[in-house]
């Protein structure tokens, strides 16, 4: 867990490199292997921007997806109050699942059928986003990837055995959006990643059909 990874210094970003795409971690030259299941999880303080380092764009890539928190609604916030008024909710907190749970549930997630045409729709809006004229940066093919890890995650927590075009297109921003490079025009004109995907989404035709399950 890095808490505002974006106050560490890009020497400390660079490390964290090495946990994320080798699943490995080296101190004093001395090379540690990381058990699985393993993760990485960041916030970023959108606010405050003075003594931040922008991560680089081969750390955002490694990040399955970003998660906009905002604020909570009212219900949540007087949950909040009613929860952690009182005593430390969270060193109450008990598991609910052991890492054999977890493992279980990654392999049942890749068992998750994915039709050829849907594949070919990710990698038709990876594309879409390379030729888009205001991204200087579109996605990498490490984000089709993701996109589709991640599409089989939603359909089994959904307990379904297939994706659909809709899995896809709920988890095209949080996958895809904060991998894109917009030009400076683009962001001089106030223009966002998910204002650009949702163009991208709009102009790429959605493959018919119904998939079938594995």
């Amino acid at each position: 867990m890095g808490d505002e990874i974006n106050r560490a210094s890009p020497k400390t970003q660079s490390a964290l490199l090495e946990a994320m795409e080798e699943r490995q971690v080296t101190v004093d030259a001395t090379t540690y292997r990381l058990t699985a299941p393993f993760m990485v999880i960041a916030t970023q303080n959108p606010v405050e921007h003075e003594g931040t380092y922008p991560l680089p764009e081969s750390q955002l890539d490694r990040f399955l997806m970003r998660i906009e928190m905002g604020y909570p609604d009212r219900a949540a916030e007087i949950m909040m109050l009613d929860t952690h008024a009182g005593e430390n909710a969270v060193a109450e907190l008990a598991a609910v699942a052991s890492a054999a749970d977890i493992k279980s549930m990654v392999g049942a997630a890749r068992q998750v059928h994915v039709a050829p045409v849907l594949r070919g729709y990710i990698v038709d809006v990876a594309h879409a986003t390379r030729r888009h004229p205001a991204v200087g940066l579109g996605v990498s093919p490490r984000a089709s990837l993701a996109l589709l890890r991640a599409a089989r995650s939603l359909a089994a927590s959904l307990g379904r055995e297939y994706i659909i075009p809709d899995d896809l297109k709920t988890l095209a921003e949080p996958v895809l959006g904060h991998r894109l490079g917009l030009t400076p025009e683009a962001q001089l004109s106030g223009l966002s990643p998910g204002q650009v995907l949702s163009e991208v989404l709009s102009a790429v035709p959605v493959p018919t059909g119904r998939p079938a399950s594995a």
